[in-house]
């Protein structure tokens, strides 16, 4: 986990050993063992994992995608509904089966609500790699292609009282946030990201990531703007979606 600034002189002197590597003038370089209270590695378990899982977290050459609406509407949502996706534990987070008490903000609207909840990619132990995920109550929506003008109270819920929840537990203005959606998500339930505006998040590149602020304001302009428009996705090698692109002749 990130290194505090009131740590480093414990790190540096509290029982740490140092080992010289190399010195020239004023630059040195030298090999740190941390004492095991400053060297503390997050863990996340996925038990039992399935090849979707594993799949996650190999290696793999990533291709773009340009997805139109008909690549949609006959290559995507087929796949879509042809997967057992399991959100079990969204649900559960959704009906306080489980994580309730790390719930930071709920707005309990079954239509314009949402909940808020830590990341299990953040501990709540700093906020340099601060990571938030809102979750919406409604299960009809499952990811961008599916928001219109008639979703528009409900991002801006998101929004608002969102980064009000996050400034008011933590500190962080909206100002130093990012607060977006993924294409393609990860898992097909509507959800919004917030993370702290330093912290290079995996899927916060120009390529998957859509500012909810964006998004707003192109839902404002047409409401059927997603259902419109191309979008572009990065797809790994190995996912079966890329297949899909590639039997229909679209990569």
């Amino acid at each position: 986990t990130p290194f505090q600034e009131e740590k480093i002189p414990e790190l540096l002197r509290k029982h740490a050993r140092l080992e010289l590597q190399m010195r020239n003038d004023i630059y040195s370089t030298y090999h740190l063992y941390p004492p095991p209270e400053l060297s503390e590695i997050k863990t996340t378990v996925v038990y039992p994992a399935t090849e979707k899982h594993l799949r996650k977290y190999l290696r793999q050459e990533v291709h773009l995608v340009r997805e139109t609406w008909e690549d949609y509407r006959n290559i995507t949502l087929p796949f879509i509904q042809s997967q057992s996706f399991s959100l079990q534990w969204v649900y559960n987070i959704l009906e306080k089966k489980a994580e309730a008490d790390r719930i930071i903000h709920e707005n309990p609207d079954p239509r314009d609500g949402f909940v808020l909840v830590p990341d299990f990619k953040w501990n709540q132990s700093q906020l340099d790699d601060l990571y938030l995920i809102a979750l919406v109550h409604r299960r009809d929506v499952k990811s961008l292609r599916d928001l219109t003008g008639e979703h528009l109270p409900l991002l801006r819920n998101i929004l608002r009282e969102g980064q009000e929840a996050v400034a008011e537990r933590f500190g962080v203005p909206g100002s130093r946030l990012r607060v977006y959606l993924h294409y393609q998500p990860s898992y097909y339930h509507l959800h919004v990201h917030f993370t702290a505006l330093g912290y290079e998040a995996a899927g916060s590149a120009a390529e998957r990531a859509h500012l909810l602020a964006d998004v707003l304001d192109n839902l404002a302009l047409d409401s059927r703007y997603y259902q419109r428009r191309a979008l572009t996705c990065a797809l790994r090698a190995d996912e079966p979606l890329l297949a899909k692109f590639r039997e229909a002749g679209r990569l």
